[in-house]
């Protein structure tokens, strides 16, 4: 089988589109390239979403955990320090006991009018589940980020904001979220960047990969059964997250630039990248 037809019949393999069936003996390194590769979708799924959607959260927390209320600054700063205070692993293995525990049929929700039937089948399946896991986590973590950020806003910049007759939402949008994004946005690159990398763990996860659609470690990790040999398909792994993660550096660089681009060159902040080890 040549490289072009290994690629047609695998590129697509991880989300169902292509040849069901893997291959057996005479591994390519094409095979394990395209294999691998698609299986990484599945990381990129994960951690674009899990930003996407964490990226509000981490906001609306940050504000919660910057009010005199301590109603509701209490429950920010408990979901902080309890996704922060817990390894990653071990929330992947709770929140799929969890999930599996919840009835199959759906939970009944009464509402006066109506009831429904919410199906929660789906939370035990890792496009899921474990994208909730890492949404929850990814948010506490930038939520820390976000709050340093909001407490280090210039007092003069809230100053000038009053001057200008700026209150309330305008005065947020206007001057407090665009810079407290301005002096996150360093460190909340370096969080990007681990949040993808901690996408590998969710295939030692208790969710399993559904009808061997599994993500790129589960592909390098099938290569590694069959062939006994790991230095192969691991290091194809490590390769395309550095790609991605030079992707990501790129495009936060240049969301940094867009951010800054009222300061003087020389004044803008420069990304530091300080990827983490362990969490």
């Amino acid at each position: 089988m040549s490289c072009v037809q290994t690629i047609q019949d695998y590129a697509l393999r991880s989300v169902g589109i292509g040849e069901r069936l893997l291959p057996r003996s005479d591994f390519t390194l094409c095979e394990q390239f395209t294999l691998i590769g698609s299986g990484l979708i599945w990381n990129i799924y994960f951690g674009a979403f899990a930003l996407l959607f964490g990226f509000f959260l981490a906001t609306g927390i940050a504000l919660a955990k910057n009010s005199g209320t301590w109603v509701i600054r209490k429950p920010a700063e408990w979901f902080i320090f309890v996704f922060r205070g817990s390894p990653l692993f071990i929330q992947f293995f709770l929140a799929y006991e969890a999930f599996v525990m919840l009835p199959k049929s759906g939970i009944e929700l009464n509402l006066i009018f109506t009831e429904i039937t919410a199906e929660t089948r789906w939370l035990t399946r890792a496009w899921a589940g474990a994208l909730v896991v890492l949404f929850l986590n990814t948010a506490a973590y930038s939520a820390e980020i976000f709050y340093g950020a909001l407490r280090s806003v210039p007092k003069g910049d809230l100053e000038a904001a009053d001057a200008y007759g700026l209150s309330g939402w305008s005065k947020f949008r206007r001057v407090v979220w665009p810079t407290m994004l301005r002096l996150a946005w360093p460190a909340y690159t370096n969080e990007a960047i681990f949040l993808f990398h901690a996408t590998t763990l969710v295939y030692f996860s208790g969710f399993p990969a559904w009808q061997q659609k599994g993500d790129a470690l589960y592909y390098a990790n099938y290569f590694a059964d069959k062939t006994f040999n790991p230095f192969i398909p691991y290091p194809i792994v490590a390769g395309y997250f550095i790609g991605l993660t030079l992707i990501i550096i790129l495009v936060f660089g240049a969301l940094n630039r867009r951010l800054n681009r009222h300061l003087a060159p020389d004044a803008r902040p420069r990304l530091r990248i300080r990827p983490q080890v362990i969490r």
